[in-house]
């Protein structure tokens, strides 16, 4: 806009001298009148050399291209479209939308939806379906190129040994958010921006980027270490998937979650090496990713710096191992029941039901979940990150999800709201 705003009224001046100018050289000869002498007529004049074109400057700033219009994002299906929907034991996630409600239930298109949760018998799975069917349309979630299938990956809650000094084998830092660190939310400047924000640290007047990893590995933070843990490739991996649970030296177990980051994108390790040559797609899984550190331990601080995002962490009490961390929502995760998504596209906390396979296989997993979370590298509208939970069945699970799938969002009937 401001290109254009300044080359235009330029152009305009030039186009009207351009015309005037046309206008004296092409204007009719006159007749003679009656009595007076025919003129001469007049030579023509020489052709002279063509003057050359005017150069108009440069466009100050980039020119912006309107958008295409993208496809239509959900589209309007009957529950009977849903591959699975009768078969899903819906018991097991009615908790998990029971804690979407606790968050949702004040906003005006939930208040009745979930006012009306109250009366379902939690035990009776064919009222759970009841009320859906009453209360919510199934939308298939579309890209903007009109695909209905993407991506579907998982993560867990990770699991560390560590302490509160550093000593022994515990000498990689898990840092809390540094004091330099500013956030600044781009709503309050431009409201088309709502969610985006923006982070840094202040360098005299200006807003400058926050350290890489690289950077961060490198000058460390003093002062703002969290904890030590043992594995620095475990730490990296408790980032990706932004909580995780430390067990102290000392027998005590704390949980970690995500406080911050440094505001850089996130870029996959993984894809990293696939496109280096070093594994195949099939291979960079998170199994695949610890088996090429371990075999190339001189090149890990190299991989891991590929990515140059870094999470900043805050402790919390774990009165109840059997309770998940919380996620964007603000709401406890339920294992298998939740999920993380894009909130650009998907509205954060609404039901969804995914048509995906189990981890690693074709097996068919059919299920409804909750999008209750959000996660750096979870972008677009049919993507979705589901959560196994946590312990080595669930990081196992975690570490091959890469599978192809299709996503219904249920949303609240007109009617009901």
């Amino acid at each position: 806009m401001l290109s254009t705003s300044r080359s235009v009224p330029a152009l305009l001046t030039i186009v009207t001298i351009v015309a005037m100018q046309a206008a004296c050289t092409t204007a009719p000869q006159q007749p003679a009148q009656p009595g007076q002498p025919q003129q001469q007529p007049q030579p023509k004049p020489q052709p002279q050399p063509a003057e050359p074109p005017i150069k108009m400057p440069p466009p100050v700033g980039p020119v912006t291209v309107p958008p295409q219009p993208p496809a239509p994002l959900f589209t309007p299906v009957a529950f009977d479209a849903l591959p699975g929907w009768r078969q899903d034991d819906l018991r097991q996630a009615w908790p998990a939308f029971q804690a979407s409600c606790r968050a949702l239930a004040a906003k005006p298109d939930w208040k009745a939806v979930c006012a009306a949760s109250r009366t379902v018998d939690a035990a009776d799975g064919e009222a759970i379906r009841r009320y859906f069917e009453a209360y919510f349309v199934p939308n298939l979630v579309r890209s903007a190129d009109g695909a209905d299938a993407g991506l579907i990956t998982g993560y867990y809650e990770a699991a560390l040994r560590g302490a509160r000094k550093r000593g022994g084998a515990y000498q990689t830092p898990l840092y809390k958010v540094p004091d330099d660190l500013i956030t600044v939310d781009l709503a309050s400047v431009y409201p088309s921006l709502k969610g985006m924000r923006l982070r840094g640290r202040l360098s005299g007047k200006t807003v400058v980027p926050y350290g890489t990893r690289a950077e961060i590995e490198r000058a460390r933070i003093p002062g703002k270490e969290l904890l030590w843990v043992d594995d620095p490739v475990e730490a990296f991996f408790l980032e990706v998937q932004g909580s995780g649970r430390v067990e102290l030296d000392g027998g005590e177990t704390v949980r970690v979650a995500y406080a911050d980051q440094n505001g850089h994108p996130y870029k996959a390790i993984g894809r990293w090496l696939v496109e280096q040559g070093e594994l195949t797609s099939a291979e960079a899984t998170a199994q695949g990713i610890r088996a090429w550190i371990a075999a190339h331990p001189e090149r890990r601080q190299e991989l891991l710096n590929v990515n140059p995002s870094y999470i900043f962490f805050r402790e919390e009490r774990l009165p109840d191992p059997s309770v998940g961390p919380k996620g964007a929502l603000g709401v406890p995760l339920t294992p298998s029941r939740s999920a993380a998504i894009d909130p650009a596209f998907l509205p954060l906390g609404a039901p969804l039901f995914l048509s995906t396979t189990e981890a690693g296989s074709e097996v068919p997993m059919q299920r409804l979940v909750m999008g209750q979370d959000t996660g750096g590298a979870i972008k677009g509208a049919v993507r979705a990150d589901f959560f196994f939970g946590f312990g080595p069945q669930a990081a196992d699970n975690a570490g091959r999800m890469k599978q192809r799938g299709q996503i219904w969002a249920l949303l609240p009937r007109p009617a009901a709201r």
